[in-house]
């Protein structure tokens, strides 16, 4: 329950209480400051509480924007304030401030207005949401409310609501393919109560139905898989118009969207492999390298957003041109479509799965997320070389957390803490670098069950404690995490493929998407300003170079049929233990009334 409380004179005809009903809230009345402030204490600390001028004019939808957001603790707009139970002492406290004053000498007359500037007064941050063209104010007199009131009746404020659903930055098939009818769906969903996370799980089973289409094997699967995918899609952008239409944000949403977005597409990878095997054309390699290939692009994003997130003095003449291109139209959608985003990505796969076979498909989609990923890291490089900025002990912390070092990496980074401090600031990204190129190589220019992978593996663990050794503060410091990754990942296919035997890609491939979900897991925490997984969690599954150590030992000590079973015992012992805590995790913070969040999907 949340409770608005209107404060002021009622005027005729107006249809503020009537809104605020339709938006959930119950009404109480205060005649002045004092009367605000008693009501005010009386509405139990684990409500939404709400001032509202009774004067106020305007767009339901502005009211639902200012007061209805769960994302913020504080928010306002003209004539109208809010808190959520975290930001309730804040309110109560300029409340009392503003009426010890006695209302203080303020160019306002509106008490929620007042109470505003006390919030600003106090350094309070107050989420002030843009209303754009929708109307929200507090005339002081008739000619002002009359005026005010045409200007509602001039806005259509459900057009407004709907336009708003749509994400701002959308690839261009999104944009002019998909959006144009899914806030309409997203509309359709949320007159009949279902809500963002029932459309999301729905997206899932589809892409799911997709994957086993895929399976089959058959040309009439592969067509039914490429349909399905897309209408997964489809329903994939109507979760975050439905939240966005709906202001139906979560903490358990955001994590369910953003998994199960990766969920649903690697699951789609392993159909296709399937049901090329049932061809007889093994692509399970193909299938593997995607995943790598787009787990590290998504690293990339991660780390270089997480690195600059905050950073200080933050320019660059590479960050200028690029702002420059963007003002002229057509290159911001061509920039938009190379960088193969999550619409032009899933389109192309389905329609290639359609009319040709998955082995194209992979091709086609290695060559894409290839260049993509060289377009973009080349661009983040450039302008990481050309800005002058300072990252913040926030951004070393993110790095550190996506690093996933474990206990041997750990031991060296503090064995190594002194003469780190000597190197030079490229240290980290080089070593990382060299450590994991290292390993990767010898695993393929050696033999299958050598010992020579070992002492790569070892070497690694060596150079990423090296790279973790001192904070990760340096211009390019953001490129270690995507390094490891591609390092561990890298590994665990090469073996694969050397142990030449049947079932050890697929079991290779298991284990990288539960290694992949705990790195995402990591991402999404962090986001969320949750912190990282657990110290133990991380430990428990060794860290990057622990387990790359280990399916190093396994292929040097075990034949290649007992590799692939220690591969696959690996993988779900993995999947389990980090399946298992991060549920724990995000269902409770849901359930413990954790700040809501959404996420904007995929960067690039």
């Amino acid at each position: 329950m949340s409770t608005a409380i209107l404060t002021g004179q009622p005027v005729p005809g107006s249809s503020i209480e009537a809104d605020l009903r339709s938006l959930g809230f119950d009404l109480r009345t205060a005649t002045d400051a004092a009367e605000a402030e008693t009501l005010l204490a009386e509405v139990p600390g684990d409500q939404r509480v709400a001032l509202v001028d009774a004067r106020f004019v305007g767009h339901v939808h502005a009211l639902r924007l200012g007061l209805t957001d769960p994302r913020f603790p504080l928010a306002a707009i003209p004539g109208a304030v809010t808190a959520q139970p975290a930001g309730r002492q804040a309110l109560t406290r300029a409340m009392a401030r503003e009426n010890s004053a006695g209302g203080g000498t303020t160019l306002v007359d509106s008490l929620a207005d007042r109470i505003l500037t006390a919030l600003d007064a106090d350094g309070t941050a107050v989420h002030r949401p843009e209303l754009g063209s929708l109307v929200a104010a507090v005339p002081a007199d008739p000619q002002a409310r009359n005026e005010a009131r045409q200007a509602v009746t001039d806005v259509d404020d459900e057009a407004v609501r709907l336009k708003s659903a749509v994400k701002a930055r959308d690839g261009f098939f999104t944009t002019y393919c998909i959006s144009p009818y899914s806030r309409y769906i997203a509309r359709w969903c949320a007159r009949r109560g279902l809500t963002p996370n029932q459309v999301t799980t729905a997206s899932l089973i589809t892409a799911l139905i997709a994957a086993a289409c895929a399976a089959t094997g058959t040309r009439g699967g592969f067509v039914a898989a490429g349909v399905l995918l897309i209408a997964s899609f489809v329903l994939d952008c109507t979760d975050g118009q439905l939240a966005r239409y709906s202001l139906q944000y979560s903490t358990l949403g955001a994590w369910l969207d953003a998994t199960f977005d990766r969920a649903k597409e690697y699951a789609y990878y392993a159909g296709l492999a399937l049901g090329a095997a049932r061809g007889g054309d093994d692509v399970w390699a193909l299938a593997l390298g995607a995943m790598v290939l787009q787990t590290c692009r998504h690293v990339v994003d991660f780390s270089f957003n997480e690195a600059n997130h905050d950073a200080t003095a933050n320019t660059s003449p590479t960050a200028a041109l690029s702002d420059k291109l963007d003002s002229v139209g057509w290159t911001v959608w061509v920039r938009r479509m190379i960088v193969l985003p999550i619409g032009e990505r899933w389109a192309m796969i389905a329609v290639l799965t359609a009319v040709t076979t998955p082995r194209i498909t992979f091709y086609a989609l290695l060559i894409g997320c290839a260049f993509a990923a060289t377009y973009t890291t080349a661009g983040r490089v450039l302008r990481s070389l050309t800005r002058k900025a300072r990252r913040t002990d926030r951004a070393a912390a993110a790095l550190a957390d996506l690093a996933d070092s474990g206990p041997l990496a750990q031991g060296f980074a503090e064995a190594l803490k002194k003469p780190a401090r000597r190197l030079p600031g490229f240290t980290a990204p080089a070593v990382a670098l060299l450590g994991g190129l290292g390993v990767v190589l010898t695993a393929a220019l050696t033999g299958f069950g050598g010992p020579w992978p070992i002492v790569a593996a070892v070497a690694y663990a060596l150079t990423s404690g090296l790279a973790v050794a001192r904070p990760l503060k340096g211009a390019l410091d953001w490129l270690v995490p995507p390094f490891l990754r591609a390092a561990e990942y890298g590994t665990v296919l090469v073996l694969a493929v050397k142990a030449d035997v049947e079932g050890a890609l697929p079991a290779a491939f298991g284990l990288v998407a539960a290694v992949a979900y705990h790195h995402y897991d990591t991402v999404y925490r962090i986001r969320g300003d949750a912190g990282a997984p657990p110290a133990w969690l991380v430990r428990s599954i060794g860290g990057h170079e622990g387990r790359t150590l280990l399916v190093a030992v396994l292929a040097a000590l075990l034949t290649a049929s007992q590799f692939k079973v220690a591969l696959t015992a690996l993988a779900v012992a993995v999947a389990l233990v980090v399946l298992v805590e991060s549920i724990r995790f995000w269902v409770g913070a849901h359930q413990g009334g954790a700040p809501a969040v959404h996420d904007e999907g995929e960067t690039a």
